[in-house]
């Protein structure tokens, strides 16, 4: 959806503004190959440890949206550290006039979740976002390919989970931390922290990716990184409201760009 307003053109509030919005510390990711999606001896794996839901997930082949593995080379990029957050939407709100996320309540988040991950945000919000910030800044910030997300998850080795391959509650918001809503980002730093030190890459909010949801093999030449408004595409990561079973660095869903939900939200990327 568009901004209601255009964005200001004035110097001085372009100085004002990129003075009080906190850019995101970013994690260099450098060019090479990592395993993208789940194996069948992951799945193997996941039946002998989690047997409560892994084997009706295969009998019901949804596991099959996962697969196969596959080698994916990517060139250097950055990822954020941290998910966006309240705080850092809303300065955006502020200076563009921008709809309000859907479940705030007034013109602003609740004061206690300042560093809360943003959500009801749909990707077209997020997009919106990004072009802001970078006009702000001069930066090329963007969000991650599906591929480079994964990536920055599961590190080169095709890990299950940021931290390895057993499910352990104390690293991630999930529904098996009763949480019930969103924790402020890096709570389970470090322990729940991918190999390249992405904090909350699983559990407390999907993430929006730029990529449309379509079969594996992935492959950034095939359409799946056109940008259509009408386009379904891929989130990441789980979120406190699901269990583990979609907290895992390959689990995938395909939502619409306009799809608002107090599970999504989203974090940035740049290429080098």
């Amino acid at each position: 959806m568009a901004a209601q307003h255009s964005l200001p053109k004035d110097q001085n509030w372009a100085k004002a503004a990129a003075n009080r919005v906190r850019l995101p510390i970013m994690i260099p990711i450098p060019a090479g190959e990592f395993l993208m999606g789940t194996s069948d001896e992951d799945i193997k794996r996941l039946q002998v440890k989690e047997s409560d839901w892994a084997y009706e997930w295969y009998d019901n082949d949804l596991f099959d949206a996962e697969q196969p593995q596959h080698v994916v080379w990517l060139d250097g990029y950055e990822i954020a550290q941290y998910p966006v957050t309240n705080m850092e939407y809303h300065l955006f709100i502020q200076d563009t006039g921008y709809r309000l996320p859907k479940g705030w309540n007034g013109f602003r988040y609740p004061l206690e979740q300042a560093l809360h991950p943003i959500v009801g945000v749909s990707k077209l919000d997020a997009m919106a976002y990004i072009e802001w910030l970078n006009k702000l800044t001069g930066s090329n910030y963007r969000l991650p390919t599906e591929a480079e997300w994964e990536r920055a998850a599961r590190g080169e080795d095709g890990r299950i989970y940021p931290w390895g391959n057993t499910f352990d509650p104390w690293r991630c918001n999930t529904a098996e931390s009763a949480k019930k809503g969103t924790t402020p980002v890096g709570s389970y730093s470090p322990g729940g922290d991918s190999p390249c030190g992405a904090a909350d890459m699983v559990g407390n909010v999907w993430e929006w990716t730029s990529t449309l949801y379509m079969p594996y093999p992935y492959d950034p030449a095939d359409g799946r990184e056109e940008q259509r408004p009408d386009g379904r595409y891929v989130i990441r990561g789980g979120a406190w409201y699901y269990t583990r079973k979609l907290a895992r660095c390959s689990a995938r869903e395909g939502m619409a760009a306009t799809h608002l939900s107090p599970m999504i939200g989203f974090r940035l990327a740049r290429s080098l």
